[in-house]
């Protein structure tokens, strides 16, 4: 099939892409490739992707809403992917504008070029962040999201509520896609496991908020591409709606789902993990909470599972391993460059 796939040289859109490379789809990568983060990082992916005949990579902002339709509509897309977006929670808080921008118009825009292009399946980024500080754990997709504690989550509960609204008056399937800490090999410098790994190994001290006593529902890569790949083609409407919680499918051609381990693990555990492969002690710098941050995410994914047959399956000592061997080789290849 050929699919359009959007922050294609982000964490999750790159390793998306490469799966979708090395089973012979054919590919579009768009991203504006902006300075959040290393673009050397960002490049460096895109160099992996665009050793394929079958991947093309356009630079390109979702924020141009007038390219992005005219990208969609003069090109035959079986599927959208959508996973560009200014991410970071604490980032939000500095920069509050760089969120409406993409999280809000951007998203709007590719519902747009979605609309127009009569896109067979839209597939998006929400983010376990829409449930706030809410007590009710496990995280199931009908408990209530209406309180957001950062605006990066209100943008994704937002992003949820905009799909609704094309799905119900245009027909448009979308279906929305809740992660939860996701990590691995290429993730982003601004995440807890590169920072941490980072840290540890220049012998500088790490920060850990709430005095270390948080959990999160940590998912690896390769099992948040798996599910991205499996709900692709699982295209709204399906004949669940008895089955489906009502705030998931109240309109027949959208729905919502959770991907996530559904075990959290506690930040200090996950972090002796990361000490033991890495054979050296952090240095501990205990904080207390810090504002958007939230206490602990554990994810439901049952109605995901009932529609793939998918559970996660790495372990967390797997996954982090996975990562530390990526990071050590990936920046002694650079160092030596």
């Amino acid at each position: 099939m050929k699919y359009l796939v959007t922050g294609s040289a982000g964490f999750i859109g790159f390793s998306l892409c490469q799966r979708l490379l090395e089973n012979w789809h054919e590919v579009v990568g768009i991203d504006n490739m902006n300075s959040y983060y290393d673009q050397g990082l960002k490049q460096s992916r895109l160099d992996i992707l665009e050793q394929y005949s079958h991947f093309r990579f356009i630079h390109l902002d979702i924020t141009d809403y007038e390219k992005i339709i005219v990208l969609c509509t003069q090109e035959d897309f079986d599927r959208v992917i959508h996973l560009a977006a200014q991410a970071g929670v604490r980032y939000s808080l500095k920069n509050p504008f760089a969120y409406a921008d993409s999280n809000l118009n951007g998203h709007l825009a590719i519902l747009e070029g979605c609309r127009k292009a009569k896109i067979k399946h839209l597939v998006y980024a929400s983010s376990s962040a829409v449930y706030g500080m809410t007590d009710q754990t496990p995280f199931n997709q009908n408990i209530p999201t209406d309180h957001p504690v950062s605006l990066y989550a209100a943008t994704k509960k937002s992003n949820e509520l905009m799909a609704h609204s094309y799905s119900y008056l245009y027909q448009l399937p979308t279906t929305g896609l809740r992660f939860f800490s996701v990590y691995g090999p290429w993730g982003r410098p601004d995440m807890a496991l590169f920072k941490f790994t980072k840290a540890i190994l220049a012998n500088e001290p790490i920060d850990i908020y709430n005095n270390g006593n948080l959990s999160r529902d940590f998912t690896f890569i390769d099992d948040i591409v798996e599910g991205v790949i499996r709900i692709s083609d699982i295209i709204p409407p399906m004949n669940l709606k008895n089955r489906l919680p009502a705030s998931t499918s109240s309109s027949e051609y959208y729905r919502l789902y959770n991907i996530g381990n559904g075990q959290p693990v506690q930040l200090i555990d996950f972090i002796a993990v990361l000490e033991s492969l890495l054979g050296k002690q952090a240095i501990k710098n205990f904080l207390p909470m810090q504002p958007g941050d939230v206490y602990t995410t554990c994810a439901d994914t049952e109605d995901f599972f009932s529609v793939t047959g998918y559970r996660p399956q790495v372990s967390i000592e797997k996954g982090v391993k996975a990562f530390v061997e990526w990071y050590q080789s990936y920046y002694e290849l650079v160092s030596n460059l």
